[in-house]
């Protein structure tokens, strides 16, 4: 969706203009407070300190005139110091630390509550990990072999260096990712000037072609009354763009071959240019081809034709660039931003079974994998870090006890923003993991669907006061129980896909005791099936959805089915509609017949019955549609206490009817009485009838990026 459908954007912050003048003197008192406490506990706790600097010798004794040179100089001298001293610091010097491994801590990295072990950037020092290397070595192409395979307007502008000559012999390998497939190490990527690059591709950036058919006699119906064609017959294109191609051996395809919430990479096993059939290799995605659908032909070295685009030759070892023009209009040569390319396929950082360690103010950049992965452990932070130009996620949490993210800008990574798993849904015992206050842009760079900039699964996790925006797909995802998704601005997502939630959860009744509360959610997109706000999809069940404000969203509270969901006290303002509930459970074709009784059945059955009973009486009423073949009803969804204005209100159909919704008590009307609509400020007016339905004030305050020692501001402004 065009940003210029909202005439604030571009005047302000996407969060200044509506709630600035609500910050009171109580909440710059408590956010003082917080850091005077933080910056007296650091001191006290701190027992020892030591110094890492780009100019250090790991023989050097680590002190502030003699660093050390490497991270795991200081761990060692960490692990030493401990044993009489208790907690440390590392403070890391300005500059670029290059990393050719993981920086790993383990158990015995360990700090304590009253001693925490620290990693972070000496105040007002930029410190830069980076798992890349920076590529200087630029001439202009003259092979003519190689001009001959440009387009004539690219042959001037595109240059070459020797990733070889500049050390680099692992260049990765394009691997088939996406939906259905397993998360491995991105290849080598080209980072210019703060930005990732286009490896060179038709048709260009943001448009694509779409698939003519398949093979005569080929194809099948599939569940939804449509046809696809099989992945072992592969797909035909339009046009005779291919045959302008030298070599098709590396060449490789991305689409939405079936569903526009299902993208995957392919590559291409043979090309018939008279047919114009494309067969690709296995292993194959999870679907097949469907007409019509988009799709773009990447990894073509005649297709570098437009500055931003790349192509590495992977037998020469040569990388073909054209830079694109820096922001101030001139590119001279070679190019006068700074080049990077990924090379380190671990995490920058890795800590295994660590507990009370803290990494804070760093800069973790240009690494294949994850920035940071944390696997175990208990009160791990990674606190006011700027996390980008990463190939995976930029955080990935899995298990242990509340671990967090709190205070950083991750941006421009493969996959998703911060993964976190943890808690025991056996038990219901919490994980108690949390992402709060970071700002989070241009997710899903590679993988595209269910890459949020959150995935949260297990028990009783926190995701709170983020600034969301710019994703292909969905920004929330979650499973499992007892979360909080709570304060956090989410606008302009679902990007490239369609049939998506900017907050999104499905299939499975037990996914119960979530709370979606007090969140700003506008200017969605969305293709084909377009988006939702909040999608409890494939009868999902049991969620409260509380507080929260929707622009500009479509189907913003969407019930796909399911049963026992809360929708109260939300404003939606211009939504298509406000609230939509269906009936899906009750269809009698296979495809959601055998969603109910096979698989989500299968789920129910899985849980200790016992125990989610006890925790959440209204399973039980699910038990009993088990024993009919007739589906399970859409009942007990409470919409009361709720205001909208413009757009349309209710939407009830698919099996579903007005009757199963406890519906009362709701503000339905062209004018509420908002403060100010145009400035995007809806807290209601003191006079608003609105009031008279027993609506309660939304803390609007409280919503995005907030003030606190990590984060020297609240909302950005937006030329960030």
């Amino acid at each position: 969706m065009a940003r210029a459908t909202c005439p604030f954007w571009r005047a302000t912050s996407p969060t200044a203009g509506r709630w600035r003048n609500a910050l009171n003197t109580a909440r710059r008192s408590r956010n003082l407070a917080l850091c005077v406490v933080s910056f007296f506990v650091t001191s006290a706790l701190a027992q020892v300190e030591f110094f890492v600097a780009t100019d250090g010798d790991d023989a050097n004794p680590g002190t502030r005139a003699k660093p050390f040179a490497t991270l795991e100089a200081a761990r060692d001298a960490v692990r030493a110091a401990k044993e009489k001293e208790g907690g440390a610091v590392v403070w890391l010097r300005g500059g670029t630390h290059v990393r050719n491994q993981s920086f790993e801590l383990t158990a015995r990295d360990s700090g304590t509550p009253d001693a925490p072990v620290i990693y972070r950037a000496v105040e007002k020092e930029a410190v830069r990990l980076l798992g890349g290397r920076v590529i200087r070595e630029f001439r202009p192409v003259a092979d003519e072999s190689v001009l001959s395979r440009l387009d004539p307007k690219a042959r001037g502008s595109v240059l070459q260096a020797d990733l070889r000559l500049a050390g680099i012999v692992n260049f990765g390998a394009l691997r088939s990712r996406g939906f259905g497939r397993s998360m491995t190490p991105s290849h080598l990527e080209l980072f210019y000037d703060g930005q990732p690059m286009t490896l060179a591709r038709w048709p260009n950036e943001g448009e694509f072609e779409r698939i003519a058919g398949f093979p005569e006699g080929a194809g099948q119906g599939d569940e939804h009354g449509g046809k696809i064609g099989e992945l072992k017959d592969g797909f035909t294109y339009s046009g005779d763009r291919p045959r302008g191609w030298k070599n098709f051996r590396e060449i490789w395809v991305h689409g939405y071959w079936a569903w526009d919430w299902a993208n995957s990479y392919e590559r291409v096993e043979s090309i018939d240019l008279d047919q114009r059939l494309i067969r690709t290799a296995p292993p194959h995605g999870l679907y097949g081809f469907r007409k019509g659908q988009r799709f773009y032909f990447l990894n073509v070295l005649e297709e570098l034709d437009q500055p931003g685009e790349w192509f590495l030759d992977r037998e020469s070892g040569l990388l073909y660039f054209w830079p694109p023009q820096r922001r101030t209009g001139f590119q001279p040569v070679p190019p006068s931003g700074e080049v990077i390319v990924s090379v380190l396929e671990s995490p920058l950082i890795s800590l295994n079974d660590v507990s009370h360690v803290t990494i804070r103010g760093l800069m973790l950049e240009g690494s294949r994998g994850h920035a940071v992965s944390i696997r175990g452990g208990t009160n791990n932070l990674i606190a006011g870090c700027a996390i980008r130009l990463i190939g995976n996620y930029g955080v990935q949490i899995d298990g242990g006890q509340a671990n967090g993210v709190v205070g950083c800008d991750i941006e421009n990574t493969g996959d998703g923003g911060v993964s976190i798993s943890g808690g025991d849904r056996r038990t219901l015992a919490p994980g108690r993991h949390f992402v709060e206050n970071c700002h989070f842009q241009k997710q899903g760079r590679w993988s595209k669907c269910y890459v949020p900039a959150v995935l949260l699964s297990g028990v009783a996790h926190r995701v709170a006061h983020n600034l969301i925006h710019d994703h292909p797909h969905c920004a929330i995802l979650f499973s499992g129980n007892e979360h909080r998704l709570e304060f956090n601005e989410i606008h302009h997502v679902a990007l490239e896909t369609g049939d998506v939630g900017a907050i999104y959860a499905g299939r499975d009744w037990t996914f119960r005791g979530n709370v979606i509360r007090h969140n700003f959610i506008h200017h969605t997109g969305g293709v084909g099936m377009g988006s939702m706000g909040v999608y409890m999809d494939d009868c999902v069940s049991g969620t409260e959805i509380t507080g929260n404000v929707f622009y500009k969203v479509t189907r913003a509270a969407f019930l796909g089915g399911g049963r026992d969901h809360r929708v109260e006290n939300n404003v939606f303002v211009d939504c298509q509609p406000a609230v939509q509930l269906d009936g899906r459970g009750l269809d009698p074709k296979p495809v959601w017949h055998n969603m109910v009784y096979q698989y989500m059945r299968k789920q129910l059955a899985a849980v200790p019955q016992d125990l989610y009973r006890e925790h959440y009486p209204a399973l039980a009423a699910v038990d009993r549609y088990y024993s009919s073949t007739n589906g399970v009803p859409p009942e007990n969804n409470v919409v009361v206490r709720n205001i909208s204005s413009g757009g349309k209100w209710l939407s009830v159909g698919w099996h579903a009817k007005p009757e199963m919704l406890e519906l009362h008590d709701n503000y339905v009307g062209s004018d509420p009485g908002f403060m100010a609509p145009d400035r995007m400020d809806f807290r209601l007016k003191k006079d608003s009838p609105a009031w008279g339905i027993g609506f309660k004030e939304i803390p609007v305050e409280k919503i995005g990026l907030q003030k606190d020692e990590y984060r020297s501001r609240g909302a950005l402004p937006l030329n960030y």
